[in-house]
């Protein structure tokens, strides 16, 4: 498992721009599909060190809409994980019991119903009843075609999915650290789902009500989720929620395999519980991670860490 090396000079230079800037809120939003890995502990102690110097509190939003894949095992893990690496966060759920009563998505149905009326109302939306056979037939990538955007099949029919009518021309500026980057939605992201066959809402647009909910405007995540900053940031635009478009985004590269592959939560031997079963500490899994990331200096704890990963200019 390495770090990229563009991406370390990337940190290096991270806070060459101004350092006066403060933050209100950022999150650590886990998705209870597995046992959290040593991938997922590098984005939350990037999260916590940023946090910490932006003057940002944490919130801990677990991501359980999936029902079927959000294991109360897996939900547990996530507390379990945090309070072995003492790692911090401010705002949330401290317990399986309380997430389940207070914190799951399910409590948030309401507003997310609310999101897909108004864009309903707008027009935004169209029917799809393409199965997943069907997309890979029209183009082998994945990539949707917009097969169902004119056959005006109605919202209201059953096994449909909702997609948001987008167009490739509408600029979208994410704000960075350093600076504004302006692009546009990428091609695989055109006509991206909101509403899943199942009638829950869908991944991009739970995000951008939850994370305006919670009033949070830091938000660290992967490279790999980039494409979904332009969704969320476009879907943000069509709702009209200005606080959205405003926020701060910092894209960190990922832990990976020796083959270059993405860590996964199938990967049972990196996942924190297997660690602590193999007797390691939160020192030990520090120390690992430092390692992984091509850091020589001893660590102990998740504030060394994060030091070492972003040091200041």
């Amino acid at each position: 498992m390495h770090v990229g090396k563009k991406i370390d000079i990337y940190f290096m230079n991270i806070f060459s721009g101004p350092q006066d800037l403060r933050s209100n809120k950022t999150r650590i939003a886990p998705t209870p599909s597995g046992y959290l890995h040593l991938g997922n502990v590098f984005s939350f102690v990037l999260t916590a060190t940023l946090a910490r110097r932006r003057g940002a509190k944490i919130l801990l939003r677990i991501d359980d809409l999936d029902r079927q894949r959000a294991q109360p095992e897996y939900i547990q893990d996530i507390f379990d994980t945090l309070n072995f690496l003492e790692l911090p966060w401010h705002e949330g759920p401290r317990s399986l019991l309380e997430f389940e009563n207070e914190y799951s998505q399910v409590h948030r149905l309401p507003l997310y119903y609310k999101a897909l009326e108004q864009l309903a109302d707008q027009n935004s939306l169209y029917a799809c009843e393409c199965s997943r056979t069907q997309i890979l037939q029209a183009d082998p990538s994945g990539v949707y075609t917009g097969r169902c955007r004119e056959q005006n099949l109605a919202l209201t029919a059953p096994e449909v999915n909702w997609r948001l009518r987008t167009d490739g021309l509408t600029p979208l500026t994410v704000n960075t650290l350093t600076q504004p980057i302006t692009t546009h939605l990428p091609h695989e992201q055109h006509d991206f789902v909101v509403r899943k066959k199942d009638a829950l809402p869908a991944y991009q647009l739970t995000s951008v009500v939850d994370d305006i909910h919670f009033g949070v405007d830091l938000i660290v995540r992967g490279t790999d989720l980039w494409p979904s900053t332009l969704s969320q940031l476009y879907l943000a635009g069509i709702l009209n929620t200005t606080s959205f478009t405003k926020n701060i985004f910092h894209h960190h590269s990922l832990l990976t395999t020796p083959d270059g592959d993405k860590l996964s939560k199938s990967a049972g031997a990196t996942s924190i519980q297997y660690l602590r079963k193999e007797g390691k500490s939160a020192a030990d899994v520090y120390t690992l991670l430092a390692a992984q990331a091509g850091i020589q200096q001893p660590v102990s704890n998740w504030e060394t860490l994060g030091q070492a990963l972003l040091p200041l200019q």
